[in-house]
């Protein structure tokens, strides 16, 4: 591991806005705040643009970037201190493991931005709009919270219009190109990720969903999807 990368993992070992797979943090996260603010998560955030970009947006809101990759929080967590964002923080550990750190209801929206679509049918589980992932964020979520996926793999833009249909989701937009009327972009689809200024400048297509989860428990083991094994590649 490079040096950088070493002082960076080092750097959010003490960065007061990072959490690194905290313990008992459950039904915690408005003392950490301060606050009694609704709660956002960006998953899979990067450098956290998402959390960041609300965060400036929506000083009346909380915004949570959960990832993995250390060296990459650092650098969101870095400019949320940087500009006094008290109300954006970074957690690091695995999506999977989200019921261990958040309540049941604690969480009021999620937004999954240009997540590894995982194109091979072997990994379908691991699209985070996969049914099994709805049921994890089902646990977390305050019922009617909306999830929210901004990509430019249509072949994931696709499965997860069927994942929708297939679990009984409350589809609320179905945008299949963001940028195609400019004029009609909201303020919040105009925050863009690191990833999105490249796929942009490589003239792909942006899309974006935006739906509610099934008010009854999701059972992702008895459900079907029409493409559950493999994914139309775009031409």
């Amino acid at each position: 591991m490079g040096q950088k990368k070493l002082q960076r993992f080092a750097d959010i070992e003490t960065f007061p806005n990072v959490l690194i797979y905290p313990e008992g943090m459950q039904g915690k996260w408005q003392e950490h705040f301060g606050n009694n603010q609704p709660v956002t998560l960006e998953l899979a955030c990067g450098k956290g643009d998402y959390a960041l970009g609300l965060g400036r947006m929506f000083a009346e809101r909380n915004f949570i970037g959960v990832d993995l990759k250390g060296n990459r929080i650092w650098r969101g967590a870095k400019t949320a201190l940087d500009e006094k964002l008290a109300n954006v923080a970074f957690l690091r550990t695995q999506i999977d493991h989200l019921e261990d750190y958040f309540s049941p209801g604690e969480v009021a929206e999620i937004w999954i931005t240009f997540p590894d679509p995982f194109l091979r049918a072997s990994k379908a589980k691991k699209r985070l709009t996969h049914p099994k992932f709805l049921a994890l964020y089902q646990k977390v979520l305050v019922p009617g919270a909306t999830i929210n996926l901004k990509t430019d793999s249509a072949e994931l833009y696709k499965f997860t219009q069927n994942v929708i249909e297939a679990v009984g989701c409350g589809l609320i937009e179905d945008i299949g190109d963001v940028y195609a009327n400019p004029q009609n972009i909201t303020p919040v689809l105009k925050i863009q990720t690191f990833y999105e200024g490249m796929h942009l400048a490589d003239r792909r297509t942006i899309r974006y969903l935006k739906f509610t989860l099934p008010s009854q428990p999701i059972d992702w083991r008895a459900i079907k999807l029409p493409d559950e094994n493999t994914v139309d590649r775009e031409d």
